[in-house]
């Protein structure tokens, strides 16, 4: 990060400072990057790293006995496993609050937001894990790259979907779900009323109206903004491969397969489910 001076401090306070810090954005937008860089700059400062990552705890439920009715498809989660692990993180942010409540403990994680992917961590709710999300120690951090570094982002996902550096990169949406989520997010854009200059064709990438979209969806939430405006030398490694210690914040099977239960439980007509996770963008 020392190509970027303004990022990089702003990613040391928050991986001295922060209790919690969740990343939220589209896929390749730099969220992983980010996630990188916290967690060595957190571990240099003497902090004990915990991770929550999306592509680390969905296969568990994926696998698990009730998760199995519900496989990915065309590179989508299905929306049941989306529910499920939504329903999961708050209960397991809580858990953690309460295991690991010295301030040397930090945790680092991603909320992808869009499609209904950890959602939940955005809306109030009346629980018990409410007040932990709505502090000040909780920071979400809207990744928000520039034109020039998405177009790097998308190339270099395609790049890497063909000769992976690390086994996750496998797990990474493909360029074409990419856009499919950004004409989605253009969609919510002009359900929020925010302006999209979406011309006659193709809705280019928009960093503004990226961001003012993400900062809706976190109105309820302490969200900083981190812009990544220079393309960062990333090709000789990957950003899923940490050279820190780390915990990683993952369900037991039966908790995950409890979880996939409930969704159904919660959902148990199609229609409804389709409807609610469509409207996933109202907290």
């Amino acid at each position: 990060m020392a190509a970027d001076r303004a990022l990089a401090g702003q990613l040391e306070r928050l991986a001295r400072s922060a209790r919690i810090v969740l990343v939220a954005g589209l896929p390749g937008t730099g969220k992983s990057l980010l996630i990188h860089q916290l967690a060595h700059l957190a571990a240099d400062a003497g902090r004990v790293i915990h991770l929550l990552q999306w592509d680390v705890a969905r296969p568990v439920f994926e696998a698990s006995p009730a998760g199995r009715r519900y496989p990915m498809a065309d590179g989508v989660t299905h929306a049941v496993v989306r529910k499920a692990v939504g329903l999961w993180a708050r209960r397991a942010l809580l858990e953690w609050q309460r295991r690991c409540a010295a301030p040397r403990h930090a945790l680092i994680g991603e909320a992808p937001l869009v499609g209904n992917r950890l959602i939940e961590l955005a809306r109030r709710m009346d629980d018990a894990t409410e007040p932990v999300l709505a502090a000040a120690s909780c920071r979400f951090v809207i990744a928000v790259p520039s034109a020039a570094v998405r177009r790097f982002l998308e190339a270099e996902r395609e790049r890497r979907a063909a000769r992976p550096l690390h086994p996750r990169e496998r797990e990474d949406a493909p360029p074409a779900v990419l856009k499919a989520l950004w004409r989605e997010l253009v969609g919510v854009a002009q359900a929020l009323g925010i302006p999209v200059d979406a011309g006659g064709g193709e809705p280019p990438y928009d960093p503004l109206v990226y961001q003012r979209v993400y900062e809706a969806l976190l109105r309820h939430r302490h969200a900083d903004v981190a812009a990544l405006q220079t393309v960062l030398p990333t090709s000789t490694f990957s950003v899923y491969e940490l050279a820190v210690p780390r915990v990683d914040l993952l369900p037991r099977e039966e908790e995950a397969d409890a979880a996939v239960r409930e969704a159904e439980a919660l959902y148990p007509d199609v229609p409804a489910l389709a409807r609610d996770v469509a409207r996933w963008w109202v907290v």
